[in-house]
């Protein structure tokens, strides 16, 4: 194993020792050094908050922006304990709400011919995903993407962390789509996050919080292949370390529309609203609006 291996690992094991409300304790002044030293999530942090939010004061969005970092240095130091801790306390500490909105689609009658509709579970990048997906896990398999680690350690590490509890897949973002579609017809439910930037190829053009956004258009693709219900689920961080709730919202009806831009209009406009609900919450220090129509020059 590599020496960043190896600290990484030990790191996550003696954070899973930490109490968690010393972690939310010591998250604010860990945000501060973040803040000051690291300019360059927070130049991006308070472009996208001026972009979004233009009718709040300077002061307003520096204060959400701090806000964010704290939350986000949370949520950071917590993976030791999600990546380590027992199903039984990360039910304690992650509360799931309205199950139903998904599991209907899968607790069908099979010997009156019903058959399980397959599931996307949509999970915008609020900081709560990572505590929502494994508590998930604990009880129920899915499938989902992410991004490869360049260091092998660190990525059998996280994988195995998220993986543990259950037959759940995760599949590497280079594999492309196939073993997406397989998973999902073996009946994993797929967890999704629809709103990164991840260039012009895929993507079309619409608006997120009034500016133009490079929106991927899988969500409606894959629902249209696989006849998936999407499911939204939101993940909330709760103060002091008090834990987050995960609320699995109705299934969309009428989606896929047959026109992926309304969908991807669609898919921003529910980001949104959730949004407002928890500014601070939200991911913040993405470049989401890196990618420009033809012509556009970089906001950032």
């Amino acid at each position: 194993m590599t020496a960043a291996g190896v600290i990484t690992l030990i790191g996550s094991k003696l954070l899973a020792l930490v109490p968690l409300r010393i972690i939310a304790a010591v998250s604010a002044p860990l945000a501060w050094l973040g803040w000051t030293f690291a300019k360059s999530r927070r130049r991006i942090t308070l472009t996208n908050l001026r972009l979004c939010f233009p009718e709040k004061t300077d002061a307003e969005r520096e204060a959400i922006a701090r806000a964010h970092f704290r939350a986000y240095m949370q949520a950071a130091l917590e993976h030791g304990f999600l990546w380590n801790a027992s199903g039984e306390r990360i039910r304690g500490y992650v509360t799931l709400h309205d199950e139903d909105q998904w599991k209907r689609f899968r607790d069908v009658d099979v010997a009156k011919g019903e058959t399980p509709r397959p599931v996307i579970w949509l999970c915008p990048h609020f900081i709560g995903l990572d505590a929502s997906a494994i508590r998930i896990s604990v009880d129920t398999s899915g499938c989902s993407l992410y991004s490869e680690q360049s260091n092998p350690d660190i990525d059998a590490m996280m994988l195995a962390g998220r993986t543990r509890f259950s037959n759940s897949k995760i599949i590497a973002r280079t594999e492309g789509v196939k073993p997406i579609l397989r998973a999902m017809k073996s009946g994993l439910p797929f967890y999704y996050l629809p709103d990164m930037d991840f260039g012009a190829r895929d993507s079309v053009f619409v608006p997120f919080f009034g500016v133009q956004a490079a929106t991927i258009t899988g969500v409606s693709r894959l629902a249209k292949l696989t006849g998936a219900a999407v499911v939204p689920v939101i993940a909330t961080q709760r103060e002091r370390g008090a834990g987050y709730d995960v609320r699995f919202y109705p299934a969309w009806e009428n989606f896929p529309s047959g026109d992926d831009v309304d969908d991807a209009r669609r898919v921003n406009a529910f980001i949104e609203a959730r949004v407002r609900e928890n500014i601070a919450q939200y991911l913040w220090t993405h470049r989401r609006f890196k990618t420009r129509p033809e012509g556009e020059a970089s906001l950032y």
